[in-house]
């Protein structure tokens, strides 16, 4: 990469800023904490730069259940009472935080934009629920949606499935499923997903320090999560290993380009097309993992939210 001397460069004066304002909160890095810990500093830090959470018609929390007979939280967005296609989302965190709350001003104005319902999944975290405990809870959520949608109301036959970093790897997962049980989806919206067993892309290195998520934060996520190495390599952890992505929904990726994980975006993204899968990908300059949560100061958070809503709309057939 010739940006490798001083990566820092690359990024958007706003951008740049939010960054010298965490550094100088000097706060305890998230991979210090417990993972109680680091739950709560995240929730408490989630809505600080994100926009307010818009108004809509219909909010209502649901329970899931689950294969192994638990019940999981879920919450449904709806910007009017009706029968709308849905888009069910997973959250980010490194499996480990994160919540239904700390994304619930995202999924409210994709909800607006993109003018569809969200369902929102509290999947289990880790450690306490190691994998393929996350995974597992995405793929019975998606079923689950599929069977209730019109109980609840909404359209079965269009729903769509996202998520922002572990929780695009979620969504990735999903699809997977969804298409080896003939289940049909429109669209995977993924927001910097998680793809590859390792830090060993060029991103990796190039950004592993100085950009918010930060080389030993992301082994600490995984190392919550995996029971041991190996799991690193199932394809539901790491879906760039999937034997075969043919026949998947279209993708619309999002990607920042100042992350760690933008290059196993890009892998994913080729392993797509290469399979006939249509993909529309978006690279975001000069701005960090995160920064879709960012959009009170960080203006491609909103130009990604729109790209993503329009995405969403034409998946669904609407204009």
């Amino acid at each position: 990469m010739s940006h490798q001397r001083n990566p820092r460069s690359l990024l958007t004066p706003a951008m740049h800023h939010v960054l010298d304002r965490m550094a100088r909160t000097r706060q305890l890095p998230l991979h210090a904490l417990t993972p109680a810990q680091a739950r709560q500093v995240y929730e408490v830090g989630a809505g600080m730069l994100d926009i307010p959470g818009h108004k809509l018609a219909r909010v209502q929390d649901l329970h899931v259940p689950t294969r192994d007979g638990q019940a999981i939280g879920a919450r449904l967005y709806a910007p009017s009472a009706e029968v709308l296609p849905v888009l069910l989302y997973f959250h980010g965190g490194g499996f480990t935080i994160g919540s239904v709350a700390t994304h619930d001003a995202l999924c409210r104005h994709l909800s607006h934009l993109a003018h569809c319902a969200v369902v929102s999944v509290d999947y289990r975290l880790a450690p306490e629920h190691k994998f393929p405990t996350a995974a597992n809870d995405a793929w019975d959520a998606l079923q689950w949606l599929a069977a209730q949608a019109s109980a609840l109301g909404l359209d079965g036959s269009r729903v769509a499935v996202g998520g922002d970093s572990a929780g695009g790897t979620l969504a990735i997962v999903s699809a997977i499923e969804a298409r080896d049980a003939g289940l049909p989806l429109v669209l995977q919206l993924l927001f910097y997903p998680g793809c590859a067993a390792h830090q060993d892309t060029p991103s990796h290195q190039t950004f592993a320090h100085g950009f918010v998520i930060e080389e030993p934060h992301i082994s600490w996520f995984f190392n919550n999560y995996v029971n041991t190495p190996a799991d690193r390599d199932d394809w539901r952890f790491a879906p760039l290993l999937a034997p075969d992505v043919d026949g998947l929904a279209p993708a619309w990726i999002g990607l920042a380009e100042c992350d760690p994980l933008v290059d196993e975006g890009v892998l994913y993204a080729d392993k797509l097309r290469a399979a006939g899968v249509a993909v529309d990908l978006e690279i975001y300059r000069g701005v960090v993992h995160e920064f879709i949560k960012m959009g009170r100061v960080i203006p491609e958070a909103l130009q990604a939210h729109a790209d993503a809503a329009r995405a969403v709309r034409q998946a669904f057939g609407a204009s």
